[in-house]
């Protein structure tokens, strides 16, 4: 398995393309970057010393929406409880907002580059198996004595590690050029979590990866389903242009039908975004954690069962 991997690792930074994809995310964070540093020099950072006072109106905000929308509503009443326990830790901890940018801002800040690394890998995902039919060589990849299913297997597990090896090189690359241009925070900033009825503080760096890796299960999802549909139509434009669809209108459409649906739980992509049941509030009321890993876990299966199935079955003698 391991050379299978290798083989398709390497053809895949043979092409041209691949690099100008690194490349491109590469620009794109040292751009951010650079932004924010010249915005930050002519426009510097002032020290809120009211921040306490601005706490408490935003506390008695919260509270007031509580009692007016919070009793009927299950996941916004988790919502402002969540609001107003963080609110009171820091005005009892003497824990102030962060004003001005630091290296763990930036790497949040850097977050934003997720949706193009997700359009990268849903091309090279959409790809990888239809392009073998394309260009002819699916025969010369078959005659090996290994079979099908471990082949796309390969295929499949390499579109993981470009997934995230594009993840982890904007992360460190974010966090590189944070340290450089913006350096550390004067003192330690902690996480604040709101766990089982009481905040806790986490570490920061812990909690950003943990950030990067939820905001990446959207990607995961939709490039499993444009592997799939690359080894079942062979068609990398069809499974480009539906994914990239479904990535930039798939949660749209489906909050217009969970407005007035409650089926709309059991969509792709109100499960996708975990971070909710961290710091937000789910889609509709009664969702769980649980719930939404069972629902992406089906789809997974399901995805990638019409892969390996059809590529198993597939005629190539023609």
């Amino acid at each position: 398995m391991g050379k299978l991997i290798l083989n398709e690792w390497t053809k895949l930074f043979r092409r041209i393309g691949t690099w100008v994809m690194f490349g491109i995310v590469i620009l794109m964070v040292i751009g951010m970057g650079t932004y924010l540093k010249y915005d930050e020099s002519n426009h510097p950072p002032q020290e809120n010393l009211n921040w306490k006072q601005d706490l408490t109106v935003q506390l008695e905000n919260d509270r007031t929406s509580l009692e007016e929308v919070g009793q009927n509503n299950a996941n916004l009443r988790t919502f402002y409880e969540r609001q107003i326990a963080i609110k009171e830790y820091q005005i009892e901890n003497e824990l102030s907002p962060e004003t001005g940018q630091n290296v763990w801002s930036f790497i949040g800040e850097a977050m934003g580059a997720i949706g193009f690394i997700g359009v990268f890998t849903i091309i090279i995902a959409a790809g990888i198996v239809s392009n073998e039919f394309s260009w002819g060589t699916v025969k010369l990849l078959l005659i090996r004595p290994m079979k099908r299913t471990k082949i796309l297997l390969a295929k499949y597990l390499t579109v993981l590690l470009f997934g995230i090896s594009m993840l982890s090189a904007t992360f460190l690359i974010a966090a590189v050029i944070g340290f450089a241009l913006f350096g550390l925070p004067e003192q330690a900033i902690p996480h604040l979590a709101y766990v089982d009825g009481q905040v806790v503080e986490r570490s920061l760096f812990m909690q950003l990866i943990g950030e990067y890796l939820l905001g990446s299960i959207d990607v995961l999802m939709l490039a499993t389903m444009a592997f799939m549909i690359s080894a079942v139509f062979r068609n990398s434009s069809l499974a480009i242009g539906l994914s990239l669809f479904l990535m930039f209108m798939g949660g749209t459409v489906t909050m217009i039908v969970a407005s007035k649906y409650e089926w709309a739980k059991y969509i792709l992509f109100a499960n996708t975004d975990l971070s909710v049941y961290f710091d937000g509030v789910p889609l509709l009321d009664g969702m769980t954690l649980g719930f939404s890993i069972f629902i992406l876990f089906l789809y997974f299966a399901l995805f990638q069962f019409l892969a390996f199935f059809v590529f198993a079955k597939r005629d190539v003698t023609a």
